[in-house]
C-alpha cells in the first residue's frame, strides 16, 4: 500500500463520488464496471474476486486470500487473475473521506488479442492469482477516461472498446504483464487451474474427487495440486470448501435458511462438522454470525457493510 498520489488523484476521486451518492456497491451503465463506497471501516466480508482490476481511489482495504494478505490503497490496484474466494475488510474510511473504488472486469479474449499484437514473450510460470502495483500515471488516465464514459452514455459503444484495449495495455506492459498472459494462453499451467477452478464453482455441492478433476483439466494429480496451490494460495479441497462456507452464509443471510439446511445443500453431510468448519472460517458458530450481520445491518452501526461484495 503506497503513499504516493498522481496530479489526477482528485479528479479519480470525484468522479467515483459523482456517480456513488451513497454507501454500498453500485452497477453501471458499462456492465464490466462497477464502482463502490463506504464511509467507515467494517466487519469482514466474504465474496469472490473474478479476473480484473480493482482501483481504490482514496481509502484502503485489506484481502485475505488463502494466507496471504494483501493491503491496497489510493495511488495502488489490485490485479485479478482467475475467480478467488476471498475475505476482505475496508480499514480506512470515513464520512469526510469515504472509502471509493471502482472495479473492471477484464475479458480474457481481449488480453489474447493485444498480445499478438505487442509481442509473445515467454509464457511465465505459475504465479499468484493475485497482486497488487502501484498505480501509474498511465493507467489513471485511462481509468479516468472509462469513468468519464458514464456522464455520455452514447459515447460508450464506440469508445469502451477502445478504453478497454489501453486498459489492458497498460497492465500488459507493466509489472504484472505475467499474470496477465497466464490468463489468455490456452496452454498455460493458470488457464488449466482456471478451468478447474470453474469447475468447482458449478459443482461445488458435489464430493471432490481430485483425480477426476486433474483429469478434466488435462493435468496429472501432481500437477495440479502444485500449480492450485501456487496460482490460489489454497488446495482444490480448501477452494471447494471456501465457496461451500460463503454460499452457505449467502444461504442463510439472504434467502433466510437456517443453518442445517444450508450445511446441507452445500454438500456437508454432517452437521457438526459444517459449523466447526463454519467457525473456523468466519469466528463463530453459524447462528451467532449470522445473527450478529443481520443485527449490525439493522443497526446500520457500521459504515462499510459489504457481505458478498467484491468492491
Amino acid at each position: 500500500m503506497t503513499d504516493s498520489r498522481t496530479p489526477r488523484s482528485q479528479e479519480l476521486i470525484d468522479l467515483i463520488a459523482r456517480y456513488a451518492t451513497e454507501d454500498g456497491d453500485h452497477p453501471t451503465a458499462i456492465p464490466s464496471l462497477s464502482i463502490h463506497r463506504h464511509s467507515g471501516t467494517g466487519m469482514k466480508a466474504c465474496g469472490s474476486y473474478k479476473p480484473g482490476l480493482a482501483l481504490i481511489a482514496q481509502g484502503a482495504k485489506q484481502v485475505v486470500l488463502g494466507s496471504d494478505i494483501y493491503r491496497y490503497g489510493g495511488a495502488d490496484y489490485l490485479l485479478t487473475s482467475i475467480d478467488l474466494p476471498v475475505t476482505t475488510q475496508i480499514i480506512e474510511a470515513s464520512v469526510e473521506k469515504p472509502y471509493l473504488s471502482m472495479i473492471f472486469h477484464i475479458d480474457t479474449a481481449r488480453i489474447a488479442d493485444l498480445i499478438e499484437r505487442v509481442g509473445n514473450e515467454r509464457t511465465p510460470s505459475a504465479t499468484r492469482g493475485m497482486a497488487v502495483s502501484t498505480l501509474t500515471p498511465q493507467l489513471e488516465d485511462a481509468a479516468i477516461r472509462l469513468l468519464q464514459l458514464l456522464g455520455t452514455p452514447r459515447d460508450i459503444p464506440a469508445l469502451l472498446p477502445l478504453i478497454e484495449q489501453e486498459l489492458i495495455y497498460r497492465l500488459l506492459t507493466g509489472p504484472q504483464s505475467g499474470r496477465l498472459r497466464q490468463m489468455a494462453i490456452a496452454d498455460s499451467q493458470s488457464h488449466q487451474v482456471s478451468r478447474a477452478c470453474i469447475w468447482l464453482k458449478e459443482h461445488y455441492a458435489l464430493p471432490l474427487k481430485i483425480e477426476e478433476l486433474a483429469h478434466r483439466v488435462s493435468m496429472s494429480v501432481s500437477s495440479l495440486h502444485h500449480h492450485f496451490k501456487a496460482i490460489t494460495a489454497m488446495s482444490p479441497m480448501q477452494y471447494q470448501k471456501q465457496l461451500r462456507l460463503q454460499e452457505a452464509r449467502r444461504l442463510m443471510l439472504e434467502e433466510m435458511l437456517d443453518a442445517g439446511s444450508a450445511g446441507h445443500q452445500v454438500g456437508y453431510e454432517s452437521q457438526s462438522q459444517f459449523s466447526r468448519e463454519y467457525a473456523r472460517q468466519f469466528g463463530e458458530p453459524p447462528l451467532r454470525d449470522v445473527g450478529r450481520v443481520r443485527r449490525s445491518l439493522m443497526d446500520r452501526l457500521t459504515g462499510g457493510m459489504e457481505i458478498l461484495s467484491e468492491g
